[in-house]
This record gives structure tokens, sequence and C-alpha cells, in this order.
């Protein structure tokens, strides 16, 4: 289940700067795994060359260290699962693969706004009030007051 804490927490547990916190952690093996190459050609429209080199359509050639915050941010909480990051850096892109993530976990994730998880049903844990919205428009009514 996805289990979102909305608004600011502080904890060590929890880190609010994905993309610096992506760019001294993060492992080659991250960048060339099947999710990586998936997340990195549908979030950035990229192709993974190799782990060092990504092929961007508008940069060109670049390293991990320059593609999205959304898609570090989806990385780091796809492989590491010790922290909770702050998926506010993301786009409503990354949504389907936060729930993609949670259907056989339990992903726990900071937002500081009310992301556009789509019009299909969902179980989303709003940990704020231990509640569990199944759809945008419970999601908005139950996280409204920690935004």
């Amino acid at each position: 289940m996805l289990k979102v804490y909305f608004g600011k927490k502080d904890s060590d547990k929890y880190i609010y700067n994905t993309s610096l916190y992506f760019n001294n952690v993060y492992k080659n093996e991250w960048i060339d795994s099947e999710i990586g190459r998936r997340i990195i050609r549908e979030i950035d429209k990229s192709e993974v060359i190799s782990s060092n080199i990504i092929d961007s359509p508008i940069l060109g050639p670049i390293t991990p260290l320059q593609i999205s915050g959304g898609t570090k941010t989806l990385l780091l909480v796809y492989f590491d699962r010790k922290k909770v990051f702050n998926v506010s850096t993301c786009g409503n892109n990354c949504a389907k693969f936060l729930l993609e993530f949670a259907k056989n976990d339990d992903i726990t994730v900071n937002l500081r706004h009310i992301m556009n998880f789509g019009k299909d049903d969902f179980e989303i844990m709003i940990l704020n009030n231990k509640k569990i919205a199944h759809n945008m428009r419970e999601l908005i009514e139950l996280a409204e007051e920690y935004v």
C-alpha cells in the first residue's frame, strides 16, 4: 500500500532534497536495471546506453547526475526503502510508478502538495490521520488540511 505523509516532517528518516541525496548515494546498477531503464524512458524520454551514459533527446549524452528530479526520486523510492522521500519533486507523470511500487510492498513517501493519481481507484493511506483514500475525490478531502 502507498502511505503518504502530507506536509513538512522533520526526521533524519525523511529526505527533502532528493536530487542532492541521489547524487551522493545512487548505485550504477540502479540505472542499468530493468526498472531504472523503464523509469528513465517513460519519465525523461531518454535511453540508458550504460550505467554512466544516458541519451537525452534534448541534452544529448548525459550522466545519471543530470536526469530529472522526478526520475531521481522514483529511483530512490524503489531502491532505498530505509528513507522516506519528498515526492513533491515528482510531476504527476510519476504517480503511476508510485502506485505500481506499492502493489507489492508498503511504500511510504512525503508529499507537500496533492499529486494527481488519476481517475482509477487506488488505496492510499494518509499517515497524518490514518485514513485511506480510494480515489482522487477522497484523497483531496482527506489531505487538504495538511497541505
